[in-house]
């Protein structure tokens, strides 16, 4: 087992992967910005590294920077949470190189599954259902008439390279393809300094359940079950369920053995997640991430398996001490992303905490790096905290839930509290009857209430 840990992240994220090394033994090292030098998790950690000024590019972003400081402190191993670098494969490489061990994938499947092209080959071959589409990068004109023609209008264009909902457009007819077609291409250069775009069928009402695995180095493959993400805003999550309302026990036990069996076949060694559009009873799968979700405690809460504990054993070279048989769900777990942003203007809120009281209670976690007197600096995601909730059925969860928005109090601030406190009480939200575009129609409804 590793003696040292560099985490090469901040936040919530950060002091998260701090209480899984310090509950293994591990030391560990956190690395920063000058705008993050009283952050909670350079406080809490065993050492820390100042990386450069604010800006991600010249510190979260600094490859070289980031391993002198491993160097410097005798780290053995970087674990790095989410964004930033945990999926770049050059990254991976070069730590790897470093003789330091990187803990995530490796990084030929960083790669594979960090091109949408080349991700939906490669888990089509080995058996994941995927949604009609172009099979590869489309041109304009004739070529990107006729694959639109072939998959069926409406069709949704995405950048090869994207995320987060950038170099994304729809063309609801083939009238709207040539606008749509040069937006997205435009978008993804912005983004990512690459074109290039594909394209699917555009589903009318999908939901997007994910499934969390865990592999280990011996070829052992198990699943966590499934994660119901499709209340979002832009293509970004704001609410996520385990397990899902659409789904029962017989459709997440198909749908997960056939994830297990394609990601043996592929190899894949530690944590990832499968995401798939749901609708009509048929899973069509959108992309992989190979690195730790933002909304793995609701799977934590189901299971009580600590994933990051999981994805540092791997790292290690252990097995799994689970079999897929061993693994159970308990319950009904929601977790909310507490944004440090306008309740329904989605306008970034950076500044002064003047008030911080978290909710308790049973089932009841927050994970936040944030307290009275901090200020959050206006360089990085609005991520504030994330509020999980953990019940014995969904209708005692929303009912914590209610109750634990109602206790939280994040003064000085605008956050989306407010926003969580009205969704909590919807009906459609109550009877779990909502898909990926519900939010951004209900949000088009209040402003014009």
């Amino acid at each position: 087992m590793f003696e040292k840990i560099l985490i090469a992240n901040r936040g919530e994220i950060a002091l998260r992967i701090n209480r899984a090394c310090k509950e293994m033994g591990i030391a560990t090292v956190a690395v920063h910005s000058t705008a993050d030098a009283d952050a909670m998790h350079v406080r809490l950690a065993d050492e820390s590294v100042c990386i450069g000024p604010p800006s991600s590019a010249q510190s979260y972003l600094n490859i070289p920077a980031i391993i002198a400081a491993c160097e410097i402190t005798g780290a053995e191993a970087i674990h790095p949470g989410y964004g930033f670098l945990s999926e770049n494969a050059k990254f991976a490489d070069i730590v790897k190189e470093h003789g330091i061990t990187f803990i995530g994938p490796t990084p030929d499947h960083i790669r594979m599954m960090g091109d949408k092209i080349t991700a939906i080959q490669a888990v089509k071959a080995v058996g994941i259902p995927t949604v009609p589409g172009s099979g590869g990068a489309v041109g304009d004109g004739d070529d990107a008439v006729q694959a639109a023609r072939k998959i069926g209008f409406p069709v949704l264009i995405k950048a090869t390279a994207g995320g987060g909902g950038r170099g994304m457009k729809v063309a609801l007819t083939e009238a709207d393809l040539p606008l749509a077609l040069s937006t997205a291409r435009a978008e993804a250069k912005s983004a990512f300094g690459n074109d290039q775009v594909y394209m699917e069928k555009y589903l009318l009402r999908p939901r997007h359940i994910e499934i969390q695995v865990l592999a280990d180095s011996q070829g052992n493959v198990i699943h966590l079950g499934e994660r119901d993400c499709s209340l979002q805003r832009r293509h970004q999550k704001v609410w996520e369920e385990a397990g899902s309302p659409a789904l029962n026990a017989v459709q997440r036990d198909e749908i997960g053995g056939i994830v297990t069996r394609a990601l043996s076949r592929l190899g894949y060694l530690g944590a990832g997640t499968i995401e798939f559009l749901y609708e009509d009873g048929q899973f069509y799968f959108i992309e992989m991430n190979t690195r730790l979700q933002v909304e793995h405690p609701v799977t934590e809460a189901l299971t009580g398996i600590d994933i990051v504990r999981e994805q540092i054993r791997i790292a290690a070279g252990g097995a799994l001490e689970l079999k897929q048989e061993d693994v159970t769900f308990s319950g009904h777990a929601i977790e909310c992303r507490i944004n440090a942003e306008n309740a329904f203007t989605f306008q970034p809120s950076p500044g002064t905490i003047t008030q911080f009281h978290t909710p308790g209670g049973l089932g009841v976690r927050f994970d936040s790096a944030i307290y009275a007197g901090y200020r959050i600096p206006p360089y990085y995601d609005s991520l504030a905290g994330k509020l999980i909730v953990h019940a014995r059925n969904r209708n005692e969860c929303l009912l914590r839930l209610r109750r634990a928005l109602d206790e939280l109090v994040v003064g000085g601030i605008d956050t989306t509290i407010p926003l969580f406190q009205q969704l909590v009480r919807e009906k459609d939200i109550i009877d779990g009857e909502y898909s990926i575009h519900w939010l951004e129609q209900w949000l088009v409804k209040q402003k014009h209430a």
